[in-house]
């Protein structure tokens, strides 16, 4: 299926008008590629607070616009980009429990 796809700079545009429909709260079309179905279903299943949704899409749209210039060819998953924050505060947790204990 990546065989099909656009150049990265066409699915970077359709990632952000995707993230821009989210973020509006309205989607005015009725068809989709097959990656971002698979985008809009790992968004749901992530179960963002309302509170910090918003917030949390842009900084993840600014994430995978760093990614794809790059040179990915897909955007990552919003699962995928919750994990790397995870991972970067545990390893910051880490750095700072050993300098503490030095």
């Amino acid at each position: 299926m990546d065989d099909f796809l656009p150049d990265s700079d066409t699915v970077l545009a359709q990632f952000n008008r995707l993230v821009q429909e989210l973020l509006r709260g309205s989607m005015h079309r009725n068809s989709f590629r097959p990656w971002e179905i698979e985008l809009l279903l790992d968004i749901e299943g992530c179960r963002l607070r309302e509170a910090n949704k918003r917030d949390t899409l842009r900084r993840y749209q600014k994430a995978v616009q760093r990614q794809m210039e790059k040179g990915a060819r897909l955007p990552m998953k919003l699962s995928e980009y919750l994990d790397s924050l995870k991972a970067k505060r545990a390893t910051a947790g880490e750095r700072l429990a050993s300098r503490v204990a030095s």
